[in-house]
């Protein structure tokens, strides 16, 4: 899906934004899309390296049927090089020529495991949902159609063709927004206004968005580039959660420390001032700023302890003590 012949047996794939030229016989960014006679073929259909059952608060999505199980389901691949993946092994493993590794499963299989073990959604993450776009979008119908819901964890780098394909059948998206556009061509091989239009389309067709942003210190801890995220985020819709996550070195960015609690604390305050209504703490279990609060009156609504619930207070949508609307996904 999503590519066009451009002569010479040449192809330039749309499925995402970098909309590559690939050559016979070569392969994208990603290394799982290949060009065979001008044709071009998805080689992780089906090919599924990593299944896990999460809560849902793992990927995380802290407004969407809070303490849920969610099927989170990748394969291997990802269009984007970011220096410090967690996942790297298998994100980046189409890259080394390797043969593409996974287990041949179907939709149909993937659906039945949802329902046999009690999830009330799929994810697609771990590695970047938008190289295995067909796959997910197979499954995505099927689930949909059984009353199971649909989440991508995404660099937010999908073009509007099939973004506005999946959403029909997408229910909530987090979307990682990582920094200014300096920071996604130094340290992802990408750039930022792609992310930005593909948060505000999202929203825009009813999916339900969270915003995921790594501080990584030196490299996109800046006031000038935190207030940049929250300024966008607060123009799409101030009801969109922000979450402000700790970062630990790993991959090829081992040159810096975790992130400092202080710094985390600062993004969040900034962002609450600025006008967001929701924003979290992430990866640092137990400081408090996990839980949600009434952007009203400031009653505790959920309490959490990493991906732990303790009381949730959330009646119907709306805060038990001043009935104001919270948004989410809460059925």
């Amino acid at each position: 899906m999503f590519y066009e012949s451009v002569g010479d047996r040449k192809v330039r794939c749309l499925l995402c934004m970098h909309h590559c030229k690939i050559s016979d016989g070569k392969r994208g960014i990603c290394g799982v899309r290949e060009n065979r006679g001008g044709t071009l073929y998805s080689l992780v259909y089906g090919k599924v390296i990593s299944t896990n059952i999460d809560p849902i608060e793992k990927k995380p999505l802290f407004h969407f049927q809070p303490a849920s199980r969610s099927l989170s389901i990748a394969t291997v691949g990802c269009n984007f090089r970011c220096l410090h993946c967690q996942n790297f092994d298998i994100s980046q493993y189409p890259k080394t020529g390797a043969e593409i590794m996974g287990r041949d499963l179907t939709p149909e299989q993937i659906v039945d495991a949802a329902e046999r073990a009690g999830c009330q959604s799929i994810s697609y993450t771990y590695t970047e949902p938008t190289i295995f776009f067909e796959f997910a979008y197979d499954c995505a119908r099927l689930a949909h159609e059984r009353g199971i819901k649909n989440v991508f964890v995404s660099n937010g780098y999908i073009s509007p063709e099939a973004t506005r394909m999946i959403a029909p059948f997408l229910d909530g998206n987090n979307i990682d927004l990582k920094g200014d556009d300096d920071f996604y061509k130094k340290i992802c091989g990408a750039r930022l206004q792609p992310v930005r239009e593909t948060i505000r389309l999202m929203k825009s067709l009813g999916v339900w968005v969270e915003v995921t942003t790594l501080i990584i210190p030196s490299y996109n801890d800046s006031l000038t580039v935190l207030e940049e995220i929250v300024d966008f985020i607060v123009s799409v819709d101030p009801s969109i959660p922000w979450h402000v996550t700790q970062f630990y070195p790993t991959y090829k960015l081992l040159d810096q420390p975790r992130t400092p609690i202080a710094t985390l604390r600062s993004a969040r305050e900034l962002g609450l001032r600025k006008g967001l209504k929701y924003v979290y703490e992430g990866n640092v279990p137990g400081t408090g700023n996990e839980n949600t609060y009434c952007p009203n009156c400031g009653e505790l609504l959920i309490e959490r302890f990493g991906f732990q619930l303790g009381q949730n207070r959330i009646e119907d949508g709306r805060c038990f003590n001043c009935r104001t609307e919270i948004a989410g996904v809460w059925r």
